[in-house]
């Protein structure tokens, strides 16, 4: 796992240039740092990459280079690539790692599409080929590593794994997207390819795309989809006797895929059924690999704390090693900068993240979580009542006094980034519009997978999702909604599959407790009443934007943090403050 970035269009052949972007993802890749640029007609291609080593830890160095010209900087991980490697022995590999198992796959295409189809993992990648001379940059099917891009007014197209490393190249200045921000408010996330920074945009999760150069500078060519959107497609009936063991069976696949390491992994377990059952086949995904069993990873704010005693109440059942820690009366106050620099978005509620990570990393490389499986298997409560979540959305585009709250309830919207028809009475219709939705549109991808992503990677810690695995993705994917949340009883299917593990019976009924508040509620509620009369200041910021922070103080204190960190002074420098110093100097 790692950090990419590189500039492609007039100035691309600076090596240094692509080594300035990647330096600003060092907490990625604290294993080194390299780039390399080549010139072409009209310009050049820059790439730059800072690596964690996890696979092939001494080889594998970055970027990737292949007999016929092609070079490679990726983050992720290819799960099949000694499946891979078997199929293309006659590619001269270099190396011992996944990565260089994207190179081969890609000489051996037939096409610009169904090559990708092959590989099995998580990725962000760019790819230059030389002698076609264009550079091709893909994410994986539902966007588990990042890849944001934007393009410059003098031709450059710059594109890294953070925004923050396009601040590198000297006439990129970082401004905020103010109808990206109004979805973000109104939704809980951003929406679709959109971020919260002007003119940058994720490549699309399942997406390839093809950019070549000319005398104007960078042109997309075009976007593919190499792999289809998300689609429930629920069978007619499930019945747990029979079908609960294959449910199971399709996460213990996925679990034992993510074992994959060379360095020493860990689980990141909260107590709750999702990271518990994570927890609970591992052990059977360690025999089936020959990786050694993993330990796991809970903080909270003290040991009565809920799921402090359900995670301990886990290891003691499963019989493993289990590190704890207590967070420290000011872990709030030092990690609201950090959550907001790494984060690159509104988040304050998710805390504990930061200490939870950083404890983590001192010991092992690699996690496992137990994130995706409430988009999946209905997990939210807001599920339970999709009017009252419908109400609230327009309640919050009715409090906007900006022209795009009306065109986002309206339709479908035209700008780049944008997809689909955002209306809140359709997207939350019914249960499965709403599941389909909020993988495809932005709660999975930009804000839990982004949560996990950027909060480990800031500590140098490899996050993996078992639950995104493609046999499970699949699996859930065809249970009824009867069996995703019967009764407001969410994840029942789920639950009968872990019925089947060594997990408590409390373990296996407990009910879903919100992130964040669950770890660690009283600290969270001391931070908000102590900075509560300066959420209502902040609120003021934006004028058209006042009646959106109705019931939201923590949003108005996420944007002051979100403009002090990463729009005031260009977003340099600004990371190493307190957070009062942030909070009152926001230019």
């Amino acid at each position: 796992m790692c950090g990419i970035a590189g500039i492609f269009g007039p100035n691309g052949d600076d090596s240094a240039l692509a080594y300035s972007m990647a330096s600003m993802l060092k907490h990625r890749g604290p294993d080194g740092i390299q780039s390399w640029s080549e010139s072409c007609e009209h310009g050049g291609i820059g790439l730059g990459h800072t690596r964690l080593s996890i696979v092939d830890v001494t080889g594998s160095t970055q970027p990737l280079h292949s007999d016929n010209g092609c070079v490679l900087v990726m983050n992720g991980e290819i799960y099949n690539h000694d499946h891979i490697r078997n199929e293309e022995r006659g590619y001269p590999f270099r190396t011992k790692g996944d990565g260089e198992s994207i190179l081969a796959t890609y000489a051996a295409r037939q096409d610009d599409v169904t090559w990708v189809q092959r590989l099995d993992g998580i990725w962000s990648f760019a790819l230059w080929d030389t002698k076609r001379s264009v550079l091709i940059l893909c994410r994986d099917r539902l966007g588990v590593k990042p890849l944001v891009r934007t393009q410059t007014s003098d031709g450059n197209l710059l594109f890294g794994s953070e925004a923050k490393s396009l601040r590198a190249y000297p006439r990129y200045t970082s401004t905020i997207d103010l109808n990206a921000l109004i979805a973000r408010i109104a939704f809980e996330y951003p929406l679709d390819e959109t971020t919260l920074f002007e003119d940058v945009y994720s490549v699309e999760p399942g997406t390839i795309e093809t950019w070549s150069l000319s005398e104007s500078g960078a042109t997309l060519l075009h976007s593919k989809r190499w792999t289809s959107r998300f689609r429930s497609n629920p069978d007619d009936s499930w019945n747990p006797v029979r079908d609960a063991s294959t449910l199971l069976e399709s996460l213990t696949s996925s679990v034992a895929d993510r074992l994959m390491s060379d360095v020493p992994l860990g689980i990141v377990l909260s107590g709750g059924l999702d990271s518990a059952m994570v927890a609970a086949i591992s052990d059977e995904a360690s025999r089936r690999t020959g990786y050694p069993l993993p330990a796991c990873w809970t903080v909270a704010e003290s040991e009565e704390n809920p799921d402090w005693k359900a995670a301990e109440l886990v290891c003691q059942a499963l019989d493993l090693d289990h590190h704890q820690y207590v967070l420290e009366d000011n872990a709030f106050d030092t990690s609201l900068p950090n959550l907001s620099w790494h984060g690159e978005d509104l988040d304050v509620t998710v805390l504990f993240f930061q200490p939870l990570f950083s404890t983590m990393s001192k010991s092992v490389k690699v996690g496992l979580c137990g994130q995706g499986a409430d988009e999946l298997h209905a997990g939210y409560p807001r599920y339970r009542d999709l009017e009252s979540h419908q109400r609230l959305i327009h309640s919050r585009l009715d409090a906007c006094e900006h022209p795009f709250a009306n065109r986002l309830r309206e339709g479908i919207i035209d700008n780049s980034g944008w997809r689909g028809e955002h209306n809140p009475s359709t997207a939350f219709s019914d249960l499965q519009s709403t599941l389909d939705y909020e993988v495809n549109h932005g709660q999975l991808t930009n804000f839990q997978l982004r949560l996990v992503d950027r909060h480990s990677m800031a500590h140098g810690l490899e996050v993996r999702v078992p639950f995104l695995g493609q046999s499970h993705v699949g699996a859930s994917s065809m249970l009824p909604m009867t069996w995703k949340l019967p009764n407001h009883t969410e994840k029942a299917a789920l639950r009968a599959a872990a019925s089947l593990t060594r997990l408590p019976k409390e373990i296996v009924e407990r009910p879903k407790m919100p992130a964040g508040r669950a770890t660690s509620p009283t600290m969270i509620d001391n931070l908000l009443s102590e900075l509560h009369g300066h959420a209502l200041e902040y609120a003021n910021d934006i004028p058209e934007l006042v009646g959106m922070f109705n019931g939201q103080p923590e949003i108005s204190l996420g944007l002051r943090l979100f403009r002090s960190l990463h729009i005031t002074d260009g977003g340099f420098g600004r990371e190493g403050k307190d957070l009062m110093t942030l909070l009152e100097d926001v230019g």
